[in-house]
């Protein structure tokens, strides 16, 4: 009996603590809903009324099944170049309504795009009477109107921060009904149809709220805003602090501020409190506040935080307090380098584009970003660019504790219909938006860079001046620039520094080589230089992909391009395909990057992308996948090898040579880590592609200083040795760190083949056919001579961004795909996919089309088409010709073009002398001759006469 009455006390005191500490209601759960697509709700006074459906909140339309089917008519967000598919004949069967798949995109299970209607009754406790209430909104999308007991409470339409609507006057004990009109339209205000922050290419242009909904009680003297500057230098945060009292009293207050240190063991620093008379209105206080000698600052390697407490006390009792995070960290350039508490940082990012295909909206919990945060790290990256919009506040935690550098934008990419410097509604909301992220997030230690939009069109260069010239004054916590921009744009002058797309590419039109960079490229610059949208190299699709997708999103466009290889008899090369572009699509990464690490005036990268872009045509260019999770091709520690904080670079020249050569390379280290590396002594070995070492060595010990490209060394090795054709990894480590690039030796000279039974000609002629015809084998060197397949254009590198969205700009292939084990390559050394030896191979030759040949053919040498169109490809094919036996090449084979060419020849000779020569596909002399027939045939038609080119800004001209 006595434990009953002590457990039935403890219930009284908790329930009692309960009811005195309950100052916020939760909004989650079911809220009553009805979508308004003849916008008569706020005519008819639907806030009201009952409204006859229900969904549940925080959520979107698309995930309660609300809205309409997509189909062929669905009016999108999001501008479409390649407009066949609503046009060719072959994408019939993707056109069936209640079915369609779009290959721009993802396809959502619903589609809406207008105002809906949310509302809720909720039950307001009576010890609320007196007190400040605010509804909370976080996330909806996008523009508000909200009513309360049937009374307007206002309108707000940030996309990138939280709705909070004060709702004391109207809030009152007891029964209350909270109505939401939510309107996804982008009619009075155009941010850009392909904004990121409303598009259907990446997140989809939802309806709903998804954060944290809640109503707050509170008392009506209270910390309306903090905002917190970091003095490092003189180990101070100086302390904007906006009080505000809506009560009619006059109110002694005491203003108490508290500190803590947030990351590993939790200390408290001393509190400061000063008094204050508050009048009704708003009150701004500054205060210094001393973070001792014990301070620590915040980086990507020591992301160290605090957390400020500010309470406003009435003798003693505490009326209001409210937190915010900040970072003891300095951003500065000096000498043309972007600079993080005194140490020079490279700024390796990747373009985070709103993509989140499960749920079609950013996640707005601090585990998911924290995820996409690590996997960056892994990565080799210390940077995210939010492209056109800006994420929740938990992306801005997450980064906190992990040390990535964050640049969110505006929510716009004010072009293709709209523009900025015009007087468009766009201007203003711009401003407006920057205002609010600034104020919401700019405490937050990762919010390190600024850019207010991408690509502007229109009269942005004197517009955007202006505000940078505020913001670079008002708020130096950061640094600014006005817009990331292509080539084409104009430089804003009140830029604190630039992210431009010139210092980016490969020069692989010559023979590809591990020294270029961009320094001359950028040389008139003497600001900060971040590479803009940086990679975009093309993989072919990974159809597993296609059951990951289990939300409100499935991946139409993926099932569609399998189909289509499908019906051109290759489906069962989807995985080789993916993985022969893929291992090309790093190789060229690698490349680039190395390139950028290479170039001294250069302050960082942002790749586009680390993952996929789903949208803009299906733009597969990540390295990982849309779900940032790893590909079969490469894992996440092989791309920290050639990006990271500390990077070994062997300046080759070339990546052929000839065993009369010898290597001979500069050994450089480029160095961004917390401290210099003292006394450090590199090593290398070179391997063959068996694992056979052919030298081990170390290189001379040195210093390697942090924030820049350090020569180490040289490394010379004689090939003489090499009497065979061999692959090689040279391999360099510094430190823990280690990079490798492969390299070819050939023999200088070919020995000749004797009692050679081929007969070489460059045209399938009467000869020829002849030979065929009495059992004899024939090289056919097709170069220059192809019809069928002359339209498809093939560079080293693979497709850019995607063949849809640029129209067919070239290239329109993803490399190649080998048969490696084939004997014609027994004296040829190559693995299944592009690598540097295939350059001067493959550089500038015609592809044959040999979709009429028999379904089972794999060409020795197969080119990977562009997913949209998946022609059977080939430059190297075999096939039997009545009794004779033939080989067709496009391939440059001339022994005099360079050591590999000699090569491959002298190995697809002796493969045709040998009794292993023996195709198994048998083709009449006719289905060969077609591949040389000048006549009308079938081309890729668009039906678009837009171009993304339109995109680029036309001087002196204002939409």
């Amino acid at each position: 009996m006595k434990l009953s009455f002590i457990a039935f006390c403890i219930a009284v005191f908790l329930v009692s603590c309960n009811h005195k500490t309950s100052s916020r209601i939760d909004l989650s759960g079911n809220w009553q809903f009805a979508a308004d697509p003849s916008d008569t709700g706020q005519k008819e006074k639907w806030y009201s009324q009952s409204l006859p459906e229900n969904v549940v909140l925080p959520g979107s339309m698309k995930d309660n099944g609300k809205g309409d089917t997509p189909g062929l008519k669905t009016p999108w967000t999001g501008t479409i170049y390649d407009s066949s598919f609503y046009f060719n004949p072959g994408y019939d069967k993707f056109r069936k309504e209640g079915d369609v798949k779009f290959p721009f995109w993802l396809t959502p299970n619903k589609y809406y795009k207008g105002a809906a209607w949310y509302r809720k009754e909720v039950n307001i406790p009576s010890d609320w009477d007196g007190k400040r209430v605010v509804l909370h909104l976080e996330r909806p999308h996008w523009q508000t109107r909200v009513w309360v007991n049937d009374e307007p409470v206002g309108y707000q339409n940030s996309l990138s921060t939280p709705h909070e609507f004060n709702i004391t006057d109207v809030a009152k004990p007891g029964t209350n009904y909270i109505t939401i009109c939510v309107d996804n339209r982008t009619d009075s205000i155009n941010v850009g149809p392909d904004s990121h922050s409303v598009s259907d290419h990446t997140q989809g242009n939802w309806n709903g709220i998804v954060g944290d909904m809640y109503i707050q009680s509170g008392s009506k003297v209270y910390v309306e805003d903090i905002q917190l500057y970091p003095d490092v230098k003189n180990k101070m945060v100086h302390t904007v602090i906006s009080l505000k009292n809506i009560s009619e009293s006059v109110v002694e207050a005491d203003v108490v501020l508290q500190v803590r240190l947030v990351s590993g063991e939790s200390t408290s620093l001393p509190l400061l409190s000063e008094k204050l008379q508050l009048n009704k209105g708003t009150e701004k206080i500054e205060i210094a506040y001393a973070m001792g000698d014990d301070m620590k600052l915040w980086d990507e390697f020591n992301p160290d935080f605090y957390q400020m407490k500010v309470l406003v006390k009435d003798g003693g009792k505490v009326l209001d307090e409210k937190k915010e995070v900040f970072g003891m960290r300095e951003v500065a350039i000096k000498e043309g380098k972007i600079i993080i508490n005194g140490r020079a940082v490279f700024m390796r990012g990747t373009l985070e584009c709103n993509t989140f295909p499960l749920t079609g909206y950013p996640a707005t919990d601090e585990e998911s970003w924290a995820r996409i945060f690590e996997v960056c790290k892994k990565s080799g990256l210390n940077h995210i660019r939010f492209h056109s919009h800006c994420p929740p506040e938990a992306a801005f935690n997450a980064a906190d504790k992990l040390g990535i550098y964050l640049q969110p934008e505006a929510a716009s990419w004010p072009n293709h219909g709209t523009s900025l410097g015009g007087g468009r509604p766009t201007d203003q909301y711009v401003l407006n938006e920057t205002e609010r992220i600034i104020k919401a997030y700019g405490n937050h230690p990762s919010f390190v860079l600024w850019a207010y939009c991408n690509e502007p069109y229109g009269n942005y260069v004197p517009f955007l001046d202006k505000s940078l010239v505020e913001w670079k004054t008002k708020d130096p916590r950061r640094i600014y620039t006005a817009a990331c921009i292509g080539k084409s744009w104009s430089v804003n002058p009140e830029s604190q520094f630039i992210v431009r797309s010139v210092p980016r590419g490969l020069p692989f039109k010559k023979q590809p080589n591990a020294i270029f960079n961009y320094e001359e490229r950028i040389a008139d610059e003497s600001r900060p230089y971040i590479t803009h949208e940086m990679g975009q190299y093309c993989v072919f699709p990974d159809f597993s992909e296609i059951e990951k997708y289990t939300g409100v999103y499935k991946a139409g466009n993926f099932e569609m391009f399998r189909e289509l290889l499908e019906e051109k008899h290759m489906g069962d090369q989807g995985h080789d395909f993916l993985m022969a572009s893929g291992k090309l699509q790093a190789l060229c990464y690698k490349a680039e990057i190395e390139a950028q690490l290479r170039t001294t005036t250069l302050d960082g990268f942002q790749l586009l992308g680390l993952n996929d872009f789903p949208g803009q045509g299906s733009a597969i260019i990540g390295l990982l996948n849309v779900f940032w999770e790893e590909k079969d091709y490469i894992t996440k520690e092989a791309i920290s090898r050639f990006c990271n904080q500390t990077v070994p670079l062997a300046e080759l020249s070339k990546f052929v040579y000839t065993n009369q050569e010898s290597l001979k390379c500069p050994v450089s280290v480029s160095h961004y880590g917390p401290a210099d590396l003292d006394n450090i002594q590199p090593s290398y070995c070179i391997t063959t592609i068996k694992g056979d070492t052919l030298v081990s060595d170390k290189l001379q010990a040195s210093d390697i200083k942090t924030g820049m490209l350090n020569s180490i060394g040289e490394i010379e090795f004689l090939l003489t040795e090499i009497k065979k054709a061999v692959q090689c990894k040279l391999e360099i480590s510094v430190a823990n760190y280690t990079n490798s690039w492969d390299f070819w030796v050939y023999p200088s000279r070919q020995a000749p083949i004797s009692e050679d039974e081929v007969y070489y000609t460059t045209n399938l002629d009467k000869k020829a056919l002849d030979k065929l015809k009495e059992g004899g084998k024939v090289f056919l060197d097709a170069s220059g001579k192809v019809e069928n397949g002359k339209d498809v254009v093939a560079n080293f590198t693979p497709v850019f961004w995607n063949t849809s969205w640029f129209k067919m700009r070239p290239p329109h292939t993803t490399g190649i795909l080998v048969k490696e084990d084939h004997p014609v390559f027994s004296e040829f050394p190559t693995s299944y996919h592009t690598n540097y030896q295939w350059w001067e191979i493959l550089n500038g030759r015609q592809i044959m089309c040999v979709d009429s040949f028999p379904t089972q053919l794999k060409p020795l040498v197969q080119p990977i088409d562009t997913w949209f169109l998946n022609r059977r490809l080939a430059q190297l094919f075999e096939v039997r010709v009545g009794k004779g036996k033939l080989v067709v090449s496009t391939l440059n084979l001339d022994p005099d073009n360079g050591p590999a060419s000699a090569q491959l020849r002298q190995s697809i000779a002796k493969y045709m002398n040998s009794s292993e020569f023996n195709p198994k596909d048998e083709v009449k002399p006719e289905t060969v001759l077609e591949l040389f027939e000048k006549k009308e045939r079938q081309k890729v038609n668009l039906y678009t006469v837009g171009t993304p080119d339109e995109l680029k800004p036309k001087k002196n001209k204002s939409k």
